[in-house]
């Protein structure tokens, strides 16, 4: 009998013992280990794992499971591409945060930090990044002053476009640089004189594609809500709250009335090919960086090598604005405590190498300052990264971004035919209803 109380006690001690280290967050409680007894860090990519940024991802991935092997550190990724015409990887995010299985780490555009951050789905960075490490990066994703998430790579975007075409048009643009960009009415002036040429000449009767079939989805508001600020517009106040007297506001008014004009001079549509700039059929086309590595590698009969095209920077109003902002990393408040594994994997994927690494794959900018961009004056890798530096203008920082980013693809969807003061008016009302909910949550 004193046998088996005595053998009850010391289980009880060692259950009592377990339950204090839980309590007080003693080390490895709430994390997960695979059978070889490794800590598995969980990791969410936004890309298709067979597109090159998603194998410049999974080699990165390897070489940390590879390099914390000895420390018994081993990541874990999956990937949740985002679909044309649906978020489908922020819908699951969402759901994902409601049913408590958030991944350690994800990957996250960076306009939606704010909404993120203020709804507890990222986790605050100021403790675990040094200070050293921020100051090497071109820009950090922060809310109310704390840093929530590290740049994969920054962006830039311009105008590609067709030398053959261009030449046979007659049409000059050698001269137009970051610091000496076309205007609105140059620009408008090339669309005409472009459209003028191709029509006779078996090409589309469209001088631009300006990307107005992407308002399903981010891609268009990236794209085009730099021409807003370009005329003096804006979107919602500085504290990100009020939509009402911005979104609606004359200078707002002026750059969506731009793209209007450039839609009903015929000048750019809603129903250009996809394929239609790659394959030799307009002569301009609004993109970013993906779309250098593209025509580097693919399309060679159209465009056999980098004298066959060239890209321009933004046109400017009444100043200068590009645009830019790219995905981020970010540590999720998934219940776990113990974020060590996670910020060594975050760390190892923000890293100079890493950021060369996904850059060189991508065509984008890199994040980290401390990579070479020593690109050849006049390279489209140079315009974009002077641009970026010198006219970079970033999406609103708004709790309530996701709204603002549906109504003003609402707002490029219904232009062609709609009055923009009306559409305006009732867009800023939808968009300042839903800062008001949020405001007060």
């Amino acid at each position: 009998m004193k046998k088996i109380i005595k053998v009850t006690l010391q289980v009880c001690l060692l259950v009592l013992t377990a339950l204090s280290l839980f309590a007080c967050g003693g080390g490895s409680e709430d994390a997960e280990f695979d059978k070889e007894g490794n800590r598995v860090v969980k990791i969410m990519f936004h890309v298709d794992k067979s597109s090159a940024e998603g194998k410049a991802y999974e080699k990165r991935i390897n070489a940390f499971n590879l390099a914390y092997k000895d420390q018994k550190i081993k990541a874990s990724a999956s990937y949740v591409a985002r679909t044309t015409g649906a978020s489908q990887y922020e819908t699951d995010l969402m759901n994902r945060q409601q049913e408590g299985t958030l991944p350690d780490i994800i990957t996250f555009d960076a306009p939606n930090c704010a909404s993120y951050a203020k709804s507890r789905l990222l986790y605050k960075l100021d403790d675990l990044v040094p200070s050293d490490v921020i100051e090497d990066f071109v820009s950090v994703s922060r809310y109310e002053n704390s840093i929530y998430g590290l740049p994969i790579q920054e962006s830039s975007a311009g105008f590609f476009y067709n030398k053959k075409i261009f030449a046979e048009a007659g049409i000059d643009v050698s001269g137009y640089t970051v610091d000496n960009p076309w205007t609105f009415a140059e620009f408008e002036d090339v669309c005409r004189r472009l459209k003028e040429y191709q029509s006779g000449h078996g090409y589309s009767k469209y001088a631009v594609d300006m990307r107005l079939d992407a308002t399903k989805d981010e891609m268009g508001t990236y794209l085009l809500y730099s021409f807003i600020y370009a005329a003096g517009g804006e979107f919602v106040s500085s504290d990100g709250y009020t939509a009402i007297g911005h979104f609606n506001s004359t200078n707002t008014a002026n750059g969506f009335s731009f793209l209007k004009g450039l839609v009903s001079k015929g000048y750019t549509g809603y129903d250009i090919g996809a394929t239609d700039f790659v394959t030799g059929k307009i002569g301009m086309y609004l993109s970013s960086g993906w779309t250098i590595p593209e025509l580097d590698y693919k399309f060679k009969e159209v465009f056999p090598d980098r004298n066959s095209w060239g890209l321009l920077p933004y046109p400017k109003d009444v100043t200068s604005a590009s645009a830019t902002g790219s995905w981020s990393f970010g540590i999720t408040n998934n219940g776990k405590s113990d974020k060590t594994a996670a910020k060594e994997l975050l760390l190892w994927l923000t890293s100079t190498e890493s950021s060369e690494a996904i850059t060189n794959a991508t065509g984008m900018i890199p994040a980290r300052k401390s990579v070479n961009t020593n690109y050849a004056e006049g390279s489209p890798e140079y315009v974009l990264y002077q641009q970026l530096l010198k006219t970079g203008k970033a999406r609103p920082a708004t709790v309530g971004y996701p709204k603002f980013s549906l109504v003003f693809n609402q707002v490029i969807s219904e232009l062609k035919d709609g009055n923009i003061t009306d559409i305006l008016n009732s867009k800023a009302q939808t968009l300042q209803s839903e800062l008001d909910l949020l405001k007060n949550r």
